[in-house]
């Protein structure tokens, strides 16, 4: 009886917030508030910060409000949601497979328009749902076995290092690893590292493009042709530099290549990408077989999920959409440029570690510092509630701190109060 009472009680509780200001008002509030936001011309040749302006008004962030965390999520534009949204009503007002067959056709409009986005062929697009996903469909399809080698770096992404040690006890395979260096030592010095792991047992070489820790660029490019030469296949993390970086599949020629939506692209939750090579299409098996596949080349075997949310794939379309028209390479240049002011500003705070290397050829779109002797925690929560400034905690021992990751819908203002808060608090304590 007691039991009972007790859930009464909490309905009841939850209820009375729902009805005071919880989801209902929230959703009553904000419902279309995103409709007819701008969509952005393209960046002119030396865009300034008029432009930038321009392009932070098709986001739905409200005035005041600094978003540094695009490394963990960024928020969609206007224009995104319109399409995600849009969809979402349709396939609930008409669950029917004559109805739904429109998101099907947003899925595979999607992946043409992230073909061309990499610069590769549709028939190499597998559409996943974020990154960790698409790695492990890697360290789970290709066939490795005792006496194989893979040879990954030490500051990857849990689902491309833990997941091949997982893996590797659970087939007999082994693990060799390559040390992460700070500050970066220079793009020489990895292909180096990674020539002396490499055996003529090394099936794979598996590497992030830009850190999550602290934003350092690998060269990728190298990387993968160090690997073609000593007959290995290639996987290249790219969650932190798809949709930042203007990357070119084409010139990088990885045999797999992985990245979120979530993340740099602005898109949806739950969308992602995995790129596999043509040369790379036999050599790997689906994970997850089930119904409904992709209508071209790898995702006809390895795209089989089941049901999907096809409206967060058509958002993801509408994302990449978005940047095409800002620009790329501006995108790019504003990520960079926004890095580093944010480098050179923290550098000249008194006791202030940034561990992030100021060259760009080095880092791309990433920081992370350590903010004296403050306790990250406690700075991590003052910049958001006091300052509304949203970035992220690394803690323990590896280059603990704070990490700072702009993109291109930030401004210079952003950048500079960010600064003068850091500054504040070190200087007066939390």
């Amino acid at each position: 009886m007691k039991s009972r009472h007790r859930t009464d009680r909490g309905r009841r509780e939850f209820a009375r917030l729902f009805a005071l200001g919880g989801s209902a008002s929230l959703f009553t509030a904000t419902t279309g508030a995103w409709r007819n936001l701008p969509v952005p011309r393209p960046a002119p040749s030396a865009p300034d910060e008029r432009y930038w302006t321009e392009v932070r008004a098709g986001f739905v962030m409200p005035d005041g409000y600094t978003c540094l965390n695009a490394a963990n999520l960024c928020p969609s534009p206007g224009l995104v949601l319109d399409a995600y949204f849009d969809a979402t009503r349709s396939v609930d007002r008409d669950p029917s497979s004559q109805n739904r067959q429109k998101t099907r056709e947003g899925r595979e409009a999607a992946r043409r328009a992230l073909a061309a986005y990499l610069r590769v062929t549709p028939e190499e697009i597998v559409i996943t749902r974020n990154t960790s996903e698409s790695n492990n469909f890697v360290s789970s399809g290709l066939d490795l076995k005792p006496g194989d080698e893979v040879v990954i770096f030490s500051d990857n992404h849990p689902s491309n290092h833990t997941a091949w040690q997982q893996k590797a006890e659970r087939f007999g395979f082994t693990v060799r690893t390559v040390p992460q260096v700070n500050p970066h030592p220079g793009a020489t010095y990895y292909v180096e590292e990674f020539r002396k792991q490499i055996t003529p047992r090394t099936k794979v070489v598996a590497f992030t493009h830009v850190t999550a820790s602290v934003g350092d660029l690998l060269p990728a490019r190298e990387l993968c042709a160090l690997a073609r030469e000593h007959g290995a296949l290639s996987l290249v993390d790219g969650a932190q530099s798809f949709g930042v970086l203007d990357v070119n599949l084409a010139d990088m020629q990885p045999d797999f290549f992985t990245g979120s939506a979530h993340k740099w692209p602005c898109g949806p939750k739950e969308s992602g990408i995995l790129f596999v090579n043509r040369r790379a299409h036999q050599r790997i098996k689906p994970s997850i077989v089930s119904l409904y596949p992709g209508e071209v080349g790898i995702s006809r075997t390895m795209e089989a999920f089941g049901q999907r949310d096809e409206p967060a794939i058509v958002g993801f379309g509408e994302a990449l959409s978005f940047q095409t028209k800002v620009g790329r390479p501006a995108i790019e240049q504003r990520a960079k440029e926004l890095t580093r002011q944010l480098i050179d500003g923290l550098s000249r705070i008194d006791g202030v570690k940034v561990w992030t290397h100021a060259d760009p050829s080095r880092s791309a779109g990433i920081m992370a510092f350590q903010p004296a002797g403050l306790d990250v925690r406690k700075l991590h929560q003052a910049l958001y509630e006091n300052d509304r400034i949203a970035c992220a905690t690394r803690t323990g021992q590896d280059r603990g701190g704070l990490r700072f990751s702009p993109h291109f819908y930030n401004l210079q203002s952003d950048v500079e109060r960010t600064i003068d808060a850091v500054k504040k608090y070190v200087s007066k304590g939390l």
